[in-house]
């Protein structure tokens, strides 16, 4: 396959064939590098970390369940070192280019997968969100996304950053893919309906509030959509339980990197890999978090994360934006993207705080570049999320029934 987007690792050509029969046969799929592929190093973005690994013996589960549903993976995907960035650039491998926004960072760490969904190389790619790695590229770059609900898909043969963050997701340019590789993962029956029908609409306030006035003008038609669909929209504030949503940012932001050195943290220091600048800074102050640190932050963090999921705990679903805006130039100063990444994550720390699923749908448009607007559910509503997506973003039929799913 030529690889017109710099999306794939070198010598990233890695097929496997899937099932002669399933849901998903006929369909590629693309695999961000952390995920284990058999006879092959999974390279995590960094090639100090892959020429220390040996071959993988098996599939990670996740891909296993997708070949045997009849998918065909075409390759491996780059992704930002140790998928610690969001931004989508690496210093060893290069930046995939963002297809809807030439010119433009395709966002991280799942940057390789978004860019090959983007540009048509493959039908649907997996990734992983742990602070956003789902929800920012697929905002960057148009698609729909999902970060599922954690530890609702087996991360085994996946490489963690932060374990009690991490999450298994998942690229796609239409609402019907992404729904129909979310059945396949959740071992739904072909013929198993899903209630797709939120009991409220929430929408949250101050998220909105962060933007700049003429995106929150472009997010207006479609809020006023979901209020047409669901019924008038309640308000909240998402950071209810914090002192605004900086500080969410903060207790994200302090228990990952905990968790981040814990698991690296000692072959960081004796291996001293060859890293981009911006990581290598955000390693070194993960190495100074202390446990005490790490402990009230998490405090802090279980008292917010039973506040919003009560919220969403009867079938309520949450609009927020995906991101703060439109992706950032590609030549984009480093401070600037410091500081961008600091309002990335106060919008995508709750649900990574709370562990609860978020959609992101490429529906709204700024500059012309794309604009998510996500929508997050309640624990373990993946499956209804992704329901209510296809059938309120991916076409409604001229009685206002939602459009057939494909061949299951």
């Amino acid at each position: 396959m030529f690889d017109s987007l710099g999306a794939f690792v070198p010598n990233g050509n890695m097929t496997f064939e899937g099932a002669g029969e399933g849901p998903l046969r006929g369909y590629g799929f693309a695999v961000k590098d952390i995920f284990d592929l058999k006879g092959y190093v999974t390279g995590y973005g960094n090639p100090d970390w892959a020429s220390r690994r040996r071959p993988s013996k098996e599939h990670a589960r996740v891909v296993a369940d997708l070949l045997a549903a009849g998918a065909m993976v075409v390759g491996k995907t780059i992704t930002d070192e140790f998928a610690y960035s969001l931004n989508g650039q690496n210093l060893h491998y290069g930046t995939p280019a963002n297809p809807e926004a030439p010119g433009r960072i395709p966002g991280g760490s799942s940057s390789g997968s978004a860019s090959a969904v983007s540009g048509g190389l493959v039908d649907f790619a997996l990734g992983s969100d742990t602070g956003g790695s789902i929800r920012v590229p697929g905002s960057y770059c148009g698609l729909f996304g999902i970060r599922t609900t954690h530890d609702r898909i087996s991360r085994e043969g996946v490489l963690p950053l932060a374990g009690s963050f991490d999450t298994v997701g998942w690229f796609a340019r239409d609402a019907w893919m992404l729904e129909l590789v979310g059945r396949v993962l959740s071992g739904l029956d072909a013929g198993q309906q899903v209630e797709a029908a939120p009991s409220q609409l929430l929408v949250a306030e101050d998220a909105f509030e962060l933007l700049d006035e003429n995106v929150r003008r472009a997010f207006a038609p479609h809020l006023e959509r979901l209020e047409q669909r669901l019924g008038r929209a309640v308000r909240v504030r998402l950071a209810d339980g914090l002192q605004d949503l900086a500080e969410g940012a903060d207790l994200f932001r302090t228990v990952q990197a905990y968790e981040i050195w814990q698991a690296y943290g000692d072959w960081m220091s004796r291996v001293k890999p060859k890293i981009a600048e911006d990581i290598q800074q955000r390693l070194d102050w993960a190495s100074s978090v202390t446990q005490t640190q790490m402990e009230e932050a998490q405090a802090k963090r279980e008292h917010y994360a039973r506040g919003l999921r009560l919220k969403l705990g009867g079938g309520a679903v949450l609009a927020l934006p995906s991101a703060p805006g439109i992706a950032p130039m590609m030549n984009a100063k480093a401070e600037d993207l410091a500081q961008y990444r600091m309002d990335l994550l106060a919008l995508t720390s709750p649900a990574g705080l709370t562990g609860l699923p978020q959609v992101t749908m490429p529906l709204a448009s700024f500059q012309g570049c794309p604009l998510g607007l996500s929508l997050m559910g309640g624990a373990d509503s993946d499956e209804k999320l992704m329901a209510f997506v296809r059938s309120f973003a991916g076409g409604e039929d001229s009685a206002g029934e939602a459009a057939p799913l494909m061949p299951f």
